[in-house]
């Protein structure tokens, strides 16, 4: 019966990293939607990449075997991801026979320090100073690499370990860390779970509870918000606004970059935006940068002249101003 409802069902799929590009693009295409084409591509070159390291420097790195759900309805797909997810990231713990077991820290088997992952064992540290995997994972969204996102404190910017929690997301922090295929994978487990509560926030149960505990909701409609817009932007547009905010906040610093917009008479909207790179204005900034400006050289030399005007008068007419007169030949007779 549920072979004849999920033809993948009792079928051992393929790891993630020895697939082609044609098995990524297809899977992509199922299951879980947040499970883009592009988390599958940093999925594989994460595993590719530590099998690699592997066998170059002899480290033990052993592989994660996750496999995406394909189940045709989304939600469940994601559901059925996260729950794969939280399974493949939970702590590895010590045999139950284990006397160290009767101990606080003892009930794991790899929480020795923040440089080996709780999960595997793998020592991070030597992997990091022999090729930092983490800084080379980025998000397909943000383009943020893992070690920006969880290596480097978030205030001063310095290097700081991840650490792993008990219940991988939420309890007690752990003497340990993850790999780099593990990180990626709690990545997106985090932005599954994510996308799911704003989903479950739109619920009428959740609206329930917040007016029982007095919130008061207040709809405003969208045309108050955005009147010009009355159909949704193209995922394009939407992908390169974070682009062009910083276009024209360069523009207002550089005369080289120059930003024109062509707006519909009828409708207002606007329908054209080129964007200009001028060279010429460019090279003639960076030599105005290298040679002096005509405000600054009036400044040297307002300058130069309260030098002079402060500066003592000659010593030999302060001699003689100081010296009393000489008498003349007839006051000297008398």
């Amino acid at each position: 019966m549920m072979n004849n409802i999920n033809p993948f069902y009792g079928q051992q799929q393929q790891n993630i990293g020895q697939m082609n590009e044609a098995a990524l693009m297809a899977l992509s295409q199922q299951g879980n939607p947040q499970f883009t084409h592009a988390a599958l591509l940093e999925q594989q070159a994460a595993q590719q990449q530590m099998q690699k390291v592997a066998l170059e420097r002899n480290i033990e790195v052993p592989k994660v075997n996750f496999y995406p759900s394909r189940h045709p309805d989304p939600r469940k797909a994601r559901k059925s991801d996260i729950k794969q997810a939280y399974r493949l990231l939970r702590p590895t713990k010590r045999s139950i026979l284990d006397p160290r077991r009767l101990f606080f820290w003892g009930n794991y088997r790899y929480t020795k320090d923040t440089g080996t992952c709780v999960i595997d064992g793998c020592n991070v540290q030597e992997l990091i100073q022999y090729d930092n995997l983490y800084a080379r994972i980025c998000d397909e969204e943000t383009g943020k690499s893992l070690w920006e996102l969880y290596w480097q404190n978030p205030i001063t910017g310095e290097p700081e370990a991840f650490i792993a929690r008990e219940g991988v997301t939420s309890g007690r922090k752990l003497r340990g860390t993850f790999c780099p295929e593990h990180l990626h994978l709690y990545h997106l487990l985090r932005k599954w779970e994510e996308q799911q509560e704003s989903e479950d926030e739109l619920k009428p149960s959740r609206f329930r509870d917040k007016m029982r505990k007095g919130v008061s909701l207040v709809s405003v409609p969208i045309a108050t918000l955005n009147p010009n817009s009355n159909e949704p932007q193209h995922p394009m547009v939407t992908k390169y606004e974070p682009f062009l905010a910083e276009i024209m906040a360069d523009s207002r610093q550089s005369s080289g970059i120059n930003v024109q917009f062509y707006c519909n008479p009828e409708s207002g909207e606007n329908d054209l935006t080129t964007i200009t790179f001028d060279n010429r204005m460019f090279q003639k900034e960076l030599r105005d940068m290298k040679s002096p400006t005509q405000a600054f050289q009036e400044v040297l030399m307002a300058q130069a002249q309260q030098m002079q005007q402060a500066q003592p008068p000659p010593l030999v007419d302060q001699q003689t101003q100081g010296q009393p007169p000489l008498p003349n030949q007839q006051e000297l007779m008398q």
